[in-house]
């Protein structure tokens, strides 16, 4: 059922990729791409478990908007190992602001397909989105 103030659909790999990273750990990251001209949010990268967070940065277009799922691993003062979830919207100050409009109107219905985040994020630059960023957002330090 396509979003009525976008029109944008989400694909089901979409839904099943998520559901793997965050039941079984499958994935580090997940990068969705709205494709305009099939209207719908596809996976456009997965990353494994063993890449880090500079791959997954590395796979953000720096001109482009996306959606991105990240597993962030973390100890937290406790000495405690944890994960969070997180989601983040990736609109940098140079893309289209048409893309940046269709992202937007998107976002909360993708959001609502794919249950399941623990922290969000809106980002229009690398530094909104930085280690530290993660780190006080998910309330530990990173492993």
């Amino acid at each position: 059922m396509a979003n009525a103030a976008s029109g944008m659909d989400v694909h089901d790999d979409c839904k099943l990729k998520f559901l793997e990273l965050k039941a079984k750990r499958t994935y580090r990251f997940i990068i969705f791409k709205i494709e305009e001209k099939s209207k719908q949010v596809v996976v456009e990268k997965l990353g494994e478990p063993t890449e880090s967070y500079e791959d997954f940065t590395a796979g953000l277009p720096a001109d482009e908007c996306r959606y991105a799922v990240y597993d962030f691993d973390f100890m937290t003062v406790e000495n405690c190992q944890k994960s969070r979830i997180f989601f983040i919207a990736w609109s940098p100050d140079t893309a289209r602001v048409r893309s940046k409009m269709i992202y937007a109107s998107s976002k909360d219905r993708f959001k609502r397909e794919l249950d399941g985040f623990q922290v969000e994020l809106q980002a229009t630059d690398p530094t909104e989105m930085g280690l530290d960023v993660f780190r006080s957002r998910a309330g530990g330090i990173e492993c």
